[in-house]
This record gives structure tokens, sequence and C-alpha cells, in this order.
């Protein structure tokens, strides 16, 4: 998915955003028929906003939780703690380890009476989100005031960071990009020093080929792939109209997605040697031990600090690295939208006094209104609904119609001349296939196998309710209809025959101003689509 999918459309958003220096949205100018592309990638990375920027309020929780005298997820003796937790600091003894099956766990899933919770489990089900006080999303509560706090202070930080342009932003991410690595390092030094860690380490690096049968197993690839590497947001976009003319956008892609890979194998071994731990304390599988989302951030990694000498200090140093790694993707999905919006909107924002900081700040205003659902007792099944829906089907269907709009619409050919002017040669063969036939096909192929064969969506045993999915439906449907409804919008204030406004709708802006200048109207006739 990442060689056949996500390189090639990161790298062909890279050259869209350096060579036309335009936002995600003004940037179809050179294909007006595909504008809705850009309002989508707006769409989606706003959605998004609305739940991330709650797991870096959430790291800001535990980096505040991480002062007290003694690391609150250690032990069992808080008033949280169920009868169903085991401290990480003692063995389970398994023959005397019964609890009843009729409990409930984290308030939602029934307790499987043969398997304990971690004390971190519970401190973040319990503690930090009150999962307890709901049964669903018919049982919302009212926002934790300390979870309220930690949402408007990564909210000021975003702000601050974010309403003088990518400049002030920039600078931040020097810093940020590079402490995860000796963080990181440390962890993995540590915990192959644990019993249990290189089975742990074995589990990671043996696949179930058998899996590969799972059409799930496809689709949740090229979903976290896309997400991992950015394609499709328009954030890359974005990013590179900042870009000098000339500079050559292929050695960032390529170095841009081999880090971004490397950090996600090297990561993986540091979870996994600490799940090895936790699987051999416990005397159960480590396939019953691993979870997924949020779970692996705030259950694993607490339990791995915790067992580092001077573990107040590593878990203060692990949040404040989460804190700034979140912050730095944030930044990029925000920046998205601003960008987005005042480049295709300019005639509104120009001349205005501070339109660019008013504009940030109603932007951050409203994500964190609708963020405020996700700090309640039942928050994380909203979460976990904005999760599923707000950046799956909807991402990869922007990704797809950007390689379509380019490679069938634009024109190839046209398009490797634009790179020919900024790096001095065209595009290869491989680029050229993946951009037009290949990685269409395969986001194609994934979409249809998430259609058909979709699960019913369930978090930690609750299933949700189908009012709820159809929530996340009309979600992800409210950015990918931006795509035909533009479109539409587009063909029906062009005059002339259907054919006439197709063709002139996939032509550059640019060519029709060039006529008007040149008094070549009356002569002019646009390229017909079939032989673009």
């Amino acid at each position: 998915m990442l060689v056949f999918g996500a390189v090639p459309l990161f790298y062909m958003e890279l050259i869209l955003g350096q060579y036309n220096r335009q936002g995600p949205v003004s940037v179809w100018r050179i294909c007006p028929l595909f504008k809705g592309v850009g309002f989508c990638a707006v769409l989606v990375a706003f959605y998004v906003s609305f739940y991330y920027n709650v797991i870096i309020a959430w790291a800001l929780y535990f980096l505040v939780a991480s002062a007290a005298p003694e690391l609150p997820w250690v032990h069992c003796n808080n008033t949280w703690n169920t009868e169903w937790c085991w401290d990480s600091g003692m063995g389970i003894n398994r023959t005397n380890y019964n609890p009843p099956n009729n409990s409930r766990v984290g308030g939602g899933a029934s307790a499987n009476g043969t398997l304990p919770h971690s004390a971190a489990s519970e401190y973040f089900h319990r503690a930090v989100l009150e999962m307890q006080w709901s049964n669903g999303l018919h049982e919302m509560g009212y926002p934790k005031w300390q979870l309220v706090l930690c949402l408007l202070l990564v909210y000021g930080m975003l702000y601050l960071s974010l309403f003088k342009g990518v400049k002030s932003s920039g600078k931040v991410v020097w810093f940020t990009a590079t402490l995860p690595y000796v963080v990181l390092t440390i962890l993995l030094v540590r915990g192959l020093m644990l019993p249990g860690a290189i089975s742990g380490i074995s589990y990671y690096l043996h696949p179930e080929l058998s899996r590969l049968g799972d059409t799930q197993v496809w689709v949740d690839a090229a979903v976290q792939i896309f997400y991992s590497v950015g394609a499709g947001f328009g954030v890359h976009l974005s990013y590179a109209s900042y870009n000098t003319f000339h500079n050559n956008c292929l050695r960032d892609c390529l170095v841009t997605t081999a880090v971004n890979c490397f950090t996600s194998f090297f990561s993986g071994f540091v979870i996994f040697t600490y799940l090895g731990f936790m699987s051999h304390k416990q005397g159960i599988d480590i396939s019953l031990v691993a979870t997924e989302g949020p779970g692996l951030v705030f259950q694993v990694y607490p339990e791995a600090v915790a067992t580092l000498p001077g573990s107040h200090f590593w878990s203060m140093l692990f949040f404040f690295m989460l804190i700034m790694l979140g912050l730095d993707s944030a930044m990029g999905g925000m920046e998205c939208v601003i960008t987005g919006l005042m480049d295709e909107f300019h005639t509104f924002f120009h001349g205005r006094r501070f339109a660019r900081e008013l504009f940030t700040l109603g932007a951050a205003t409203v994500s964190f209104s609708i963020a405020l659902i996700n700090v309640t007792p039942g928050g994380i099944y909203m979460f976990h609904l904005f999760d599923t829906y707000s950046a799956g089907i909807s991402l990869l269907c922007s990704a797809l119609f950007e390689a379509i709009a380019v490679s069938w619409f634009y024109g190839l050919e046209r398009f490797s001349q634009d790179v020919e002017a900024m790096l001095g040669s065209k595009p290869g063969l491989y680029w050229r296939i993946c951009w037009k036939f290949i990685s269409p096909s395969f986001i194609i192929g994934v979409v249809m196998f998430g259609l058909i064969y979709h699960q019913p969506l369930q978090y930690n045993g609750y299933y949700y309710p189908s009012w709820a999915e159809w929530v996340g439906w009309s979600l992800a449907l409210s950015s990918i209809l931006m795509i035909p409804l533009v479109a539409i919008i587009r063909m029906l204030r062009t005059e002339g025959s259907f054919m006439k406004r197709i063709a002139y709708n996939i032509t550059p802006i640019e060519e029709h101003e060039n006529m008007e200048r040149t008094h070549c109207v009356s002569r002019f006739k646009p390229r017909h689509w079939l032989y673009v």
C-alpha cells in the first residue's frame, strides 16, 4: 500500500503544491471540474481535528499526573481500581485469580472472568476517561473539567503556532521531530532487559500470512498508511506551496516516507518488548495483551516508563514528546484548513486587518466546541466514531479523485512537463504508471472491499446502535459528496452543450485567461476530454 499507493500520491501532492503555489482548494484551477477534491480534503482535515486534538489533551493530562509523588497507574490501591486490577509490580497467581463474570469494565464491555486488567488500563479508562459513568452514546454525561482545561490549552498552543503562518510553525518542528528517537531508544534498551521481551519481539516479527485473506487487513493497511504518510489530506500540498520553485520535492518525498516507515517499524519493537513483558507478568498469551487505538499509547507506554529508574522523569519526558508530536500533526491539519480556505476566498480576506489571525481563531473555536463531546464519560465512544469515519473511506476517496483528476483530465504529459520545469527531468515510468493505473486501482479495490465487507462498529465490547453508524456514514459522505456537488455546480455555471461544458471545466483556468488576454476567445476550442 505504501509503494503502490501512498508514496506516488504523496509525491503528486508535493508537485501540485510546489508548482502551482496554491492551497488544496485553489490549486484545482488546473482542472476546475475537480475543485471539490480540495474541499473534500479540507473537510477531512477539519473533521480529524475534532478528535485528534483530544489525544494531545489526554497526553497533557498524563504529563501533569506524572508529577505526582507516585505514578498513579502503577498500583491497584486507588479509588478507581476494581477487583480485576493487577499490580504491575507483582505477578498474578492464576489459580487464585477468578473475578466474577457478570461485572462491567470501563463502562461498556462485559468483563471476561479469565482476564485481569492492568493498573495502567484501569487508570486510563476509569480515572482519566471515567467510562464507568457511561454505558454508551445514549449516556454521554458532562465534560470532565480537567480534560476541558487540557483541551483548551492544546488549542491555545495550536493557535499560537499557526496564527502567523508556516514560518512560526516550522521553527517548532525542528525540536519536536528529533526528540522521539532519543526517548524510543531509551525505552527499547530498557525493555530488552525485562523478562518476556524477546517473546514479544518474536511475536512482532512473525507474520500470520493467512490473514492476507482477510479483506479488513487490506482496508486497515491502506487507511493506516495514507493516514500516516498524510496523502489525501491536502496538508503536504499546503506546505509544498511555500517551497521554492526548484526545490527537490522528489527527495523530500522519498526521505519523508522512508523515515516515517522506519519510525513506525522501530516503535513497534519498543511496543512489543513491553507487550511481551506484560504477557509474561500476567501469564496470558501476548495476543490477549495487545490492544489497538489509544490503548497502545496510554496503556502500554505508561507501563513501560514505570519500569525505568527515575520513572517520573521519563514519564514526563515521554508525554512531553507525545504532545510535541501531536502538535506537529495537528498544526499540519489545521494549516490545510486555513490555507485552503483563505487561498480560495482570497478576495474576501484581502485587505482585512488581522484576517489570518481571526480566521484561525474562528476555526480553532469551532473545532474546540465539537471536540468537547469527546471529554465526557461517554466521549470515548464518540471519539472512536470520529476516528473510524472522519478519515477512512473519505480520505481514500480524496486521494483517488486527486489521482484521477491529474492523470486522466489534467493530463499526464502536461503534469510531467510541470515536473521537468521544476526538477529538470520528467518523472520515471514507475511514477507515471502508478499515477494513472496502479494507485487508483488499489484505492478502488480497497474502498470496494471496505464497503462490501463492512464490520459492525464496536469499542471495548460496546456495539454501536444503527443510528450511530448512520451518523458516522453521514460524516464520511459529507466530505465525499463535495466532489460531485462542486462538479455539478461548475457544470451548471458553464454555458454551451454538455460536452463543451466538460471540456471547458477540465481545461486549466490559466488557458482561458491567456485566451482572453490575446483576444482569441472567439477562436478558442476547448480540448476534447477523450484526448486529454
